[in-house]
This record gives C-alpha cells, structure tokens and sequence, in this order.
C-alpha cells in the first residue's frame, strides 16, 4: 500500500472511533431506530415513515442479533464511506495529498459525526447524494455512458432509502441545461439509465399507488405542522453550522467553479448549489434535508486551494490553516453538542448549553437537557415496567399491549425479555396490529398529560382495572409515561381495535 492508502486508513478507523467516543453508554436508542427496527419484522415495498430499504438493513441487523453495536455500526459505516467517496472524488479531480487529507478532514469533523450516531435513513441518504455527484463528475471526465446507469443505481438506492434525492434532481437537471453539459440529453444511453432508475423504483411507487400515496399525506402534514414555522433565516443559518470547519472549504470550491479555468467543464455543479439550495428554501424544507448537498464542494475546494495554495508561503502559512480549522470548531462542539456526556454533567453546565440554545425544545421551552437525549432515556424502564405487568396478567397470550406513540411500542418491542409485542396507531404500527387471535385483557400505556382520564374512560369496559407503574426517569421525555392494566374485557377488544385502525385510516 502507498502512503495515501494508509492515510486513508487512517481516517477511516478514526472515523468509526469518533462515532463510539461521542456516544455514552448511558443512553439508550432514540425513538425513530425503533421504529426503522421493527421495520424488519414487517417487511413490505413502502411505509407511511420511509421507503423500503431501511428495513431491508434492519432485516441484516436482526440477522446479526439486533445488538446495539451493529445498531450504530451502519450508520458509521455510510459516513466512513462519504469520506471515501470524497476522497476518490478529489483523486478524479487530480487533487494530491494535501488535498486528501484536507477534504478527509472537512467531512470527518462535521456535523456527520452527529448524524451517524442515529440508525435513521439521513446518514445513507448523504452518502447517496455524495456518490451520485461522484459518478456525475466521472460522467463529464470520461464521457463513459456506464457511469449512466451507475447514476441511476445511486438515485434508486437513495430513492428507496429517503425521498430527499428527488431534490437532488431537481436542482441539477436545470444547472445542466444551463452549460456545455446539456449534450448528455443527445445520449440515448441517458434515456436508457432513466428507465433501469424507474424500473428499479417502480415497485416502491406501486406501493404508494396501492396505499393513497401517503408520502403526499406525510408532506402536507409537515408543511402544516412543522414546516409551516421554518424561518429562511434560521434554514440559511444552520447551513452554515453543518460543515462550519469546513465552511471556507466550500467557499472556495464554489469561487473555483465558477472561476478556476481546471473546473470550467463542472460549472453546472456551481448551478446546482444555488438552484437546489432555493428549491429547499422556497418548499421550507427542515434545515438537515441539505446536508448531503456539500460533501461534494469540500471536495472542490480541497483541489481548488492545493493548486492555489502552491507557493512557498501557501504551503507555510496558509494551508495549515485550512486544516486546523475543522480541528478547532469540532474540540468545542465535542463537549456540548453530543450524547456522549452524563446528565450530571449538562446539569452542572447548564448555563453553556441554555446559551447555546440545546435546551430549547419543539414545546418552545427550556428543558433539563436536550430534547435528543431525552428522546433516548426511560425506554429500557418502560420495557421492564411492561414485561413485569405482561407476566403478571392471568393469560399474557390473550393481553393486548397498547400503546400512545411509535416511540413507546418500538422500545418495548426491542427491550422486552418476555416477548411482548406491542402496538399503536401511530405511524405504520396502524398496519401491524396481530387481530388473528382474540383479545381479553389490555396493556395501556398512555402518555403522562392522559393520566387522569385513561382509568375514567377505559376502566368501563373492563371487569378489573389499575395504575402499575410509569416512567420515573424525570429527564427521560417519557417521564410520567404510565402503564394501565385492564382485565377481563366486557367488549369485543378485536372489533374495537379494527373499527379505532378504520377511523384513524381515514386520517394517515
């Protein structure tokens, strides 16, 4: 191997040590893994959440005993692979070591080492919009119609991953037109790798036919509820924080698309930066949709400052620099902006992260810690509280556990030792209630602010009812979470169920 080679290495094993070192062991998963882990148990070309192919990875992780390690491993994994990929970019562009390891760097200390901490399908989704550029820039080198079709591979892979490509497409259609570029649509190979890309799609899009197009549902859902708040300002902003290290990086890679001879035949990727940047800023897309988009500009930049930076006192004074800087921004943020410090800990520096805005939560509020780590405390607990209460019913196998969110049933589906398997309404757990065998007692688990009302409302229709336990983590942000259980049913507990599942389709 050559010295590249090992350097490369290098930031690979450093990468995936990074991701353990920024995650204590006091926390548990967040609430979206569990769901995208029951995924695996159910299946299927499509899903109110995400598309297929997070639950096809799910599947492998079951396979390998669905411990948390293999969790946070892929995840890992696809941000190691974005810093490869980079790095073969920078080699097509003819950029030599120093621009390795500068562009190396800019993704490494980023915010990816955030991102790949969660199972979620946001860390694919970067890799695939990172390799999908890649292959374009092949595609202009060489002219080759395989890097078509291997274009078309990426996007459907990414397509089935997280919808979020499409906008990738939408802002580099346009920015081809616009150059030199556009004879790629006198290509008939073009129009050939489009419909191995549809093909390879189709069965996704069949599902979203079949179901009402939900996707369409779940976006007007947040444009009414959460995207309706995005402020332009604030979406500007955060870009500037995802790769603040690397920001100057980028910078210069967009100044050397536009204005460096060596880059003149990729100015559609300058194009592509605006036109995709205004397509999220005019849909007010949630900020974190873009950070697949510059990986690919730290790898312009990286080349753009090595030939510039040539001259004895750019090589002395001002390349050291350009490194030093994602150094420096990632030894603060090391010490706020992970899950990789106790709850003491934020408690004692409570004042630092209230100044830097991480106790604010979605209510608008301060909290005790972060909204993200409290998503991923009090799940083990309530798993526990569940399976003592499961165990405890006088036929657990005729016990339905029900409960108010994704969140709740994920966890005790993963957590539990008794093999409880729990249900919602919420989410795509509307799809997998098991009504083949016939209900006598119920599990509840209500959220806290339903307390009150769940014994008045439910108690009823059952012969037998109490409190037994709830969630006494107080920073968990299940905390107050409470566990109902109902015996001896006076209904039909299967066709209440089906007629709840009919009323609350008509709403997904």
């Amino acid at each position: 191997m050559n010295k590249k080679t090992y350097i490369l290495i290098v930031f690979i094993v450093l990468k995936f040590a990074l991701q353990w070192l920024v995650l204590s062991p006091e926390y548990e998963l967040q609430r979206d893994e569990f769901l995208h882990l029951d995924q695996a148990n159910h299946l299927a070309w499509g899903y109110f959440s995400v598309p297929p192919v997070t639950s096809w990875i799910s599947s492998f992780i079951k396979l390998l005993g669905n411990a948390v390690f293999w969790v946070k491993f892929f995840p890992a994994l696809f941000g190691a692979l974005t810093i490869l990929v980079v790095w073969k970019t920078i080699e097509s562009l003819n950029g030599n070591l120093y621009a390795l390891i500068l562009g190396a760097t800019g993704v490494l200390l980023s915010v990816l080492l955030r991102l790949n901490t969660l199972y979620q399908p946001n860390s694919l989704d970067v890799l695939c919009w990172t390799t999908f550029y890649f292959i374009t820039i092949q595609y202009f080198n060489t002219k080759n119609s395989k890097w078509l079709f291997m274009g078309a591979l990426v996007f459907a892979i990414g397509f089935l991953n997280k919808y979020n490509i499409a906008f990738l497409i939408m802002g580099f259609l346009p920015s081809i037109l616009l150059t030199g570029q556009r004879r790629v649509f006198q290509n008939k190979a073009l129009y050939a790798a489009l419909g191995l890309g549809l093909l390879l799609i189709s069965p996704n899009i069949y599902w979203q036919y079949t179901h009402g197009f939900p996707v369409i549902t779940h976006l007007s859902t947040l444009r009414d509820t959460q995207l309706v708040n995005v402020s332009p300002l604030f979406f500007i902003r955060s870009q500037l924080f995802f790769f603040l290290g690397a920001l100057p990086v980028i910078g210069c890679g967009l100044y050397g698309l536009w204005q460096y001879k060596p880059f003149h035949q990729y100015r559609s990727f300058f194009w592509s930066f605006c036109f995709t940047l205004l397509i999220f800023l005019v849909l007010k897309a949630k900020d974190y949709y873009t950070i697949g988009l510059f990986p690919i500009y730290i790898a312009f930049g990286a080349v753009f400052l090595e030939k510039t930076l040539s001259t004895p006192k750019g090589i002395i004074y001002f390349r050291p620099v350009f490194i030093a800087l994602p150094i420096l921004v990632f030894i603060p943020s090391y010490q706020y902006i992970f899950p990789n410090k106790t709850v003491d800990y934020i408690i004692r520096n409570r004042n630092t992260y209230q100044q830097l805005g991480l106790l604010r939560w979605e209510d608008g509020e301060d909290h005790i810690i972060p909204q993200d780590f409290a998503d991923m405390l009090g799940w083990k607990e309530l798993a526990n509280k569940v399976d003592e209460a499961y165990i405890s019913m006088p036929d657990p196998g005729k016990t339905l556990v029900l409960c108010d969110n994704y969140g709740q049933a994920g966890a005790i589906n993963y957590y539990s030792k008794a093999n409880v398997v729990a249900h919602t309404f919420d989410a795509d757990y509307i799809n997998w209630f098991e009504l083949d065998k016939p209900y006598t007692h119920l599990i509840r688990i209500k959220n806290s602010w339903e307390r009150e009302n769940e014994l008045a409302e439910t108690a009823p229709y059952f012969k037998k009812a109490e409190i037994t336990d709830s969630v006494e983590n107080k920073y968990a942000r299940e905390y107050g979470t409470t566990i109902f259980v109902f015996q001896e049913a006076r209904i039909d507990i299967n066709q209440r169920i089906q007629e709840e599942i009919q009323e609350s389709s008509l709403f997904q």
